[in-house]
């Protein structure tokens, strides 16, 4: 059976999912409004040309973009082995990449390990964030909000634009199973 490639209903997730409408994608590609409607619609046809100014404007290329349209050949389990350890801001804490390659993705999941007296910070960005208390505890201050401890077992879900910062002041080692939308960690 021959498979049907739904472009445009896949340019319209990503739209989505990086919160553009038509009227930004279509400035942003240097293309119209007019032509991303029925592209998203499938009720035209895209060039090669204009597919890649598309997908530029998701920091995605055509080979990452074709080969998630082969539903069949998609990954979806990520072993232990493939996961990638960034070093954290000053070695405060240290980052494991769960899905290695995620900037295509709406989610980034990462394995966060603060040790006793640690702490990871960030400065804030465009999207969401949520995590979840694996073992030990953290306390979590978002700017503008009050310190709050997160204990294993609970997780905490917030905007992430505003400065932000988890403090592991127990005496065992905290980690966190955190995911950002969108992708910032590579």
């Amino acid at each position: 059976m021959e498979k049907i490639l739904h472009i445009g209903s896949r340019i319209k997730r990503l739209r989505v999912a990086n919160n553009l409408t038509q009227d930004e994608l279509a400035l942003r590609a240097d293309l119209t409004k007019g032509f991303i409607s029925l592209l998203e619609r499938d009720l035209t046809s895209v060039s090669i040309e204009a597919l890649a100014q598309i997908l530029d404007v998701f920091g995605t290329s055509l080979a990452e973009f074709f080969r998630n349209l082969q539903g069949g050949d998609e990954r979806v389990v990520f072993r232990r082995k493939d996961r990638v350890r960034v070093e954290g801001s000053e070695d405060e804490e240290v980052i494991e990449l769960l899905i290695p390659g995620a900037q295509g993705k709406i989610m980034d999941p990462v394995l966060v390990t603060i040790d006793p007296g640690k702490h990871s910070l960030d400065q804030g960005h465009e999207g969401e964030e949520f995590g979840m208390v694996l073992s030990g505890s953290v306390v979590l201050e978002i700017e503008g909000g009050k310190p709050q401890k997160v204990r294993k077992g609970e997780c905490f879900y917030f905007r992430s634009d505003r400065p932000h910062k988890l403090t592991n002041q127990g005496k065992v080692t905290a980690r966190i199973l955190w995911v950002v939308s969108p992708p910032v960690f590579h």
